[in-house]
């Protein structure tokens, strides 16, 4: 059983990546940094209109950022043909053992540190520009992840992966507390995340999974900030899903937080620490899966037929870090995980999760009890897990990538 739960967390993490893909045809094929041809100047306009819709306000970041405040039932979810015609959900019953306050603080964003806000009835989006879709390599791939084949050598080039997991019972959410840091990424085609994974279904074509957390992204982004991303697929990673607000799927019901964004402030090396707290949950009356960030801070929900198996339930929750590894020039990426730092240097200096739960049949948020953890190469990005009063289940995670034992 446990070679079984092996291979279904390496397929989830050989499958996922935001490198470039090329396409075979003419008119999507988009080498970077190369301006577009006059033929394809039209499909890239209906690309940007469609993901940038029209906004009552626009809000510039100090990162460079355009934030766009878009009517909440114009956002790019309502293109959804089951969605036309309609608005956001109202709040739904929260886990029982959860208390939420509803708070948030104004400095999570670097957008926000510009002390203007979208107006309420609004939701912020970061707006997607040409160079975004340049750097994607081709329209068809623009904000999704593509497969790759299933691999367990993952050393000559891919993913590497620290994670905790659970599995074997039936699971309606999860949360946990992830620490925040700005990693460094060797190359604009490699990225670092430490996020939450829900997901349901047989690791074939079928997978269904719910993702959240954090992630330096040079390609998607076009920075080295750490961002606030999500992430859905019903049909392992082929045809459905995208990220953040990329296309008709997640429906946000916030005007504070704008997914995409640059998180401010991020954890010093032997200094401040900086974490965020991200819950993922059913909604036991409609069944749609709601996101809540921080005190009890709703973001917004993923309609349930959005999904085949998660329209029921989860198999499997996964926390933790993931790069991707091109081994340039022949040699392992330096590209780091977390603080760039072992698991075994602890608080402050390595990268953490705690207060891991699980949300059960009935509706109750409870510990996330039997983790397994599991790093594909330990000398280069590794793994500790423990339990205590104060963080619960928890785990130190991550690594520098290149050094003397990970050549």
């Amino acid at each position: 059983m446990s070679q079984v739960i092996s291979f279904f967390v390496l397929f989830l993490f050989v499958t996922c990546s935001v490198s470039p893909v090329f396409s075979s045809t003419t008119n999507s094929h988009l080498q970077p940094n190369q301006t577009f041809r006059p033929h394809e100047e039209l499909h890239k306009l209906k690309i940007l209109m469609k993901i940038n819709k029209p906004s009552v306000k626009t809000i510039r970041s100090p990162d460079g950022d355009l934030i766009e405040c878009v009517l909440a039932h114009q956002q790019p979810a309502f293109d959804h043909p089951q969605l036309k015609g309609k608005k956001p959900l109202d709040p739904p019953e929260r886990p029982k053992g959860h208390n939420p306050r509803g708070t948030l603080s104004d400095n999570f964003q670097l957008w926000s540190m510009s002390g203007e806000t979208c107006p309420e009835g609004t939701v912020p989006i970061r707006r997607t520009t040409e160079s975004d879709l340049l750097r994607a390599g081709s329209f068809e791939k623009f904000g999704r992840k593509f497969t790759k084949p299933v691999q367990r050598d993952t050393s000559t080039g891919g993913h590497e992966h620290a994670v905790g997991y659970v599995s074997g019972e039936e699971y309606y959410g999860a949360k946990a507390s992830i620490n925040v840091w700005a990693p460094k990424v060797a190359s604009q085609y490699e990225f670092s995340l430490s996020q939450m994974w829900v997901i349901s279904g047989s690791f074939g074509d079928d997978l269904n999974t719910i993702e959240a957390g954090w992630q330096v992204s040079p390609e998607l982004y076009g920075d080295n900030y750490p961002r606030f991303f999500t992430y859905w697929t019903s049909d392992a990673y082929q045809a459905t899903g995208c990220y953040n607000l990329l296309c008709s799927g997640f429906v946000q019901t916030n005007n504070r937080i704008a997914i995409g964004a640059a998180i401010s402030p991020t954890s010093d090396y032997n200094g401040g620490q900086f974490d965020i707290s991200i819950l993922v949950w059913k909604d036991p009356k409609h069944g749609n899966w709601w996101l809540e960030f921080g005190s009890g801070v709703l973001v917004g929900y993923w309609p349930s037929f959005l999904f085949t198996h998660l329209r029921d339930h989860a198999g499997m929750i996964q926390y933790g870090g993931e790069v991707v590894n091109s081994r340039t020039s022949g040699f392992h990426t330096p590209t780091q995980m977390g603080s760039g730092h072992f698991a075994g240097e602890g608080f402050g200096k390595a990268s953490y999760f705690r207060n891991l739960q699980v949300v059960d049949w009935d509706n109750n948020l409870v510990p996330s009890s039997n983790l397994r953890v599991l790093a594909d190469n330990p000398n280069c990005y590794d793994i500790q897990g423990g339990t205590n009063t104060a963080w619960g289940t928890f785990f130190y995670y991550g690594g520098p990538g290149r050094n003397s034992k990970c050549p």
